[in-house]
């Protein structure tokens, strides 16, 4: 007969938890995989415990690493080939060309972030971006005399803040996550998800152009990277490598492979780089508010199916359907420019297994943390948190996304533990899912974005800059003004509901 587990088995219980985290975060941050630190250190939370290990590994663990990977493998296979072919094609490219011609030296920050916001929302992989974006960055930022420390966190805002967890419809992975947790669509929120994007933007470029008006005054200008005036070629070190695995579902490594843009001659016009792009979001808002409306899917509940629902999987299929046009659009109109197709294929789909793998590792230690008794601690703790579910969600959320250095794998975890929890309070406090969705999103891609988190490290390491020379600017655009907009959704949400 189990009984209930006494106080000192809770008290050691909670510690062993909190142990094994800190030594996940400690390990991760000097370079250790996460592949092998994560089971490792989830068994050590279950042997401090007093739960049988193996049994966690093999049952609870791989188990919910197994249903991670096959319910959202798609996403990072199709999201990293799409965003390979793009960069190959010399799409990307292209766009930031026009970026640069169209606003010129004197809007280069605004020129940098609408480049990698159009990019980015339409479904390009956050890695290729950075290595995309930094040389044209560098360029404007050399013509304008900004300095170079704020090249990092006007990447960052245009990459990783509103297209990545606030406009509706963004393909970004986080969007798709709480999906089969709240039966919800790409375009939850929609009115909100607006709204945010507009405080995130706003807060951001308003933060960047006074930095640099700051810089003119003082005298400062734009200063070369002591990399020999060339950015865009570091990030690429075994250790970026192994943080940048559970941050963005693109492995950095196979940025070189295949036929880049610069071997193939001239670029593709603007209409044609865009064209793949608009194919995506057009696509992805098809699926979702047309043909999914009018198609029976009602054979999904029998049990070859795994008695699941439309809803449940609708926002994987639709993402997965507007890549893959995406990609059949993006070769059919670069077919020429495309000289090494295979190779581009190949490092697009290989870029792909180790950030799945990883980020499927760490909810797999997730859900070894949630089934531990001590686990009822934090749960009556989190659930305790004053402010209603929207509150106690955002806490959350942004805890494990900040602790795990990761949007996806944080998010992903929290759900897994509390979604059916909140979606019960949700239904009792008369709270759309779409605005849990919405809050659940952003409050992933807020926290996330601290020192030790993948695409901070390997950005930086892009930008040819320092934690010291840029993490602070990086860290108001993308953390402060990612929180300023996540209140502005939570009190309208409260006041209006979900719209």
């Amino acid at each position: 007969m189990n009984l209930p587990p006494t106080g000192f088995a809770l008290a050691l219980g909670l510690a062993g938890m909190l142990a094994s985290l800190a030594l996940l975060i400690w390990l991760a941050y000097r370079g250790w995989t996460v592949l092998l630190l994560a089971p490792l250190c989830a068994m050590l939370a279950a042997l401090v415990s007093g739960e049988p290990a193996l049994a966690h590994w093999t049952q609870t663990f791989m188990g919910s690493a197994g249903r991670f990977l096959a319910q959202f493998f798609p996403l990072f296979l199709l999201g990293s080939l799409f965003g390979k072919l793009m960069e190959d094609s010399g799409s990307v490219d292209a766009v930031a060309r026009l970026m640069s011609e169209w606003l010129g030296k004197r809007r280069a920050i605004l020129a940098v972030v609408l480049g990698g916001a159009l990019v980015t929302y339409g479904g390009v992989s956050l890695f290729v971006a950075f290595f995309v974006l930094a040389p044209m960055a560098q360029t404007l930022f050399r013509t304008a005399n900004i300095p170079r420390r704020l090249m990092p966190a006007a990447i960052m805002l245009g990459t990783a803040t509103f297209t990545m967890s606030a406009l509706p419809g963004t393909p970004a992975l986080q969007n798709a996550i709480p999906m089969p947790f709240f039966d919800t669509t790409p375009f939850a929120a929609p009115g909100l998800g607006l709204i945010a994007s507009a405080v995130m933007a706003g807060f951001g470029l308003w933060w960047l152009g006074w930095q640099a008006v700051r810089a003119r005054r003082n005298g400062e200008g734009y200063v070369e990277p002591a990399t020999g005036g060339t950015v865009g070629k570091g990030g690429q070190s075994a250790l970026v490598r192994e943080r940048a695995s559970v941050a963005q579902a693109f492995d950095p490594a196979e940025i070189a492979s295949g036929a880049p843009p610069s071997a193939q001659g001239a670029l593709p016009p603007i209409a044609v780089a865009i064209a793949p792009l608009v194919v995506v979001v057009a696509a992805n808002f098809v699926m979702n508010m047309v043909v999914f409306r009018r198609i029976d899917a009602a054979y999904l509940g029998e049990a070859r199916w795994g008695a699941t629902s439309l809803s449940a999987v609708a926002g994987v299929w639709s993402v997965s359907v507007a890549l893959a046009l995406g990609i059949a659009a993006l070769v059919a109109l670069n077919w020429r420019r495309l000289t090494q197709l295979r190779a581009s294929v190949d490092a697009g789909a290989n870029a792909s297994v180790l950030p799945v793998l990883s980020v499927g590792s760490l909810v797999g230690y997730g859900a070894v943390i949630a089934a531990l008794p001590a686990f009822s601690v934090v749960r009556q703790w989190v659930l305790g948190i004053g402010g209603g579910p929207l509150v106690s969600l955002a806490v959350a959320t942004n805890l494990l996304a900040g602790l795990t250095g990761s949007a996806s794998g944080g998010l992903t975890i929290a759900l897994d533990a509390l979604g059916s929890t909140y979606l019960q309070l949700a239904a009792q406090h008369g709270i759309d899912p779409a605005l849990l969705h919405r809050v659940a999103v952003m409050s992933s891609g807020t926290l996330d974005s601290l020192p030790h988190n993948g695409a901070v490290v390997t950005l930086l390491a892009v930008c040819g800059s320092t934690h010291r020379e840029s993490y602070r600017d990086l860290a108001i655009v993308s953390i402060l003004g990612a929180l300023l907009a996540l209140a502005v959704v939570i009190i309208l949400g409260t006041l209006w509901g979900s719209f």
